[in-house]
């Protein structure tokens, strides 16, 4: 016989009580709070996905603490009403000055670390000199690694946290002419994975997101260090960088193109979900070749990205 009154049944509510107490007493489980407390400190806020993330998380509830390099963003987010600090992946003391800062406005509680803060160096790897290499790998992979080691201590005296990463389908596979960019990703996933399983046991979760094609001014940054590090007139490939210098100053968007908000959409699913996934994947290209890499052979791969890049022309 169901004990009710109404539409109240007793013992289903009893059991979800229980369920409730038990797994509040499990080992590395804890009540979560409310969202308005959580302080979230997310790099990379000048445009594009970390301009989205910025504006949209308080939305959701969190504080949001953006960063951005250049002291015109950073004074454009204040006008927004963002708090806004000065961040050069860079620098050492940049890094440190910035976790110091966010730990004593939040007390020490920070939930979430966003390291969306990077760039592409389009080229032949060929034509990559160790200076550019070096530079792609400092913002990419050294000073968001050095700020997350920063501000991993204060998530394990809290016993939560959230290291989200911005990664890439150039995480995933390679494309021609973008093996900077691809390898600072496959580093920045390896690190991530390393991460995640020295950190088994604690609350503190580290996930992947892995856009594809986004419509951001990703492709103007990318410009900027191509123009400066790479010696086109004299490189083997120099009939292919006409078509590269036309990608990266046109206006056509690649097939399946999202827009910044599709990824913060995962951003927010990795921080509102109890035991986020390890990797959350954007877009239709992104989440066919996670498969493809996994069943197809070396050479048919291959054969498959360079179709699609059109022999590096895309």
């Amino acid at each position: 016989m169901i004990h009710a009154v109404g539409n109240i049944d007793f013992y289903g509510l009893l059991r979800l009580l229980l369920k409730i107490h038990y797994l509040a007493v499990q080992p590395g489980y804890r009540v979560a709070m409310s969202t308005a407390q959580r302080a979230v400190l997310i790099t990379g806020c000048s445009s594009g996905i970390g301009l989205c993330a910025a504006q949209t998380l308080p939305k959701h509830g969190y504080r949001v603490f953006a960063t951005a390099r250049k002291p015109e963003d950073v004074a454009a987010l204040r006008a927004q009403g963002v708090n806004a600090l000065s961040l050069d992946l860079d620098s050492s003391a940049s890094i440190a000055e910035v976790a110091t800062e966010v730990l004593r406005q939040t007390e020490g509680k920070l939930y979430a670390l966003v390291n969306n803060a990077g760039f592409g160096l389009p080229g032949a790897v060929e034509d990559l000199s160790r200076a550019a290499l070096r530079a792609q790998f400092e913002t990419n992979v050294f000073g968001t690694q050095e700020l997350t080691n920063r501000l991993l201590p204060a998530m394990r005296l809290a016993d939560e946290g959230r290291v989200i990463q911005i990664s890439s389908l150039l995480g995933i596979v390679n494309l021609p002419y973008r093996g900077a960019y691809s390898a600072s990703k496959f580093a920045l996933e390896a690190l991530s994975n390393t991460l995640r399983l020295e950190l088994r046991g604690t609350n503190i979760h580290v996930v992947l997101i892995e856009p594809g094609p986004i419509q951001t001014e990703f492709r103007g940054n990318s410009h900027a260090a191509y123009k400066k590090w790479l010696d086109t007139e004299n490189s083997p490939h120099r009939q292919y960088y006409a078509n590269v210098e036309s990608r990266l100053v046109g206006e056509t968007s690649s097939p399946f193109t999202a827009e910044p908000a599709d990824v913060v959409a995962e951003i927010i699913r990795a921080l509102d979900a109890p035991r986020p996934t390890p990797r959350y994947p954007v877009t239709v290209p992104a989440k066919l070749f996670s498969l493809l890499r996994r069943i197809l052979s070396d050479r048919t791969l291959d054969r498959l990205l360079m179709r699609v890049s059109g022999g590096g022309k895309r």
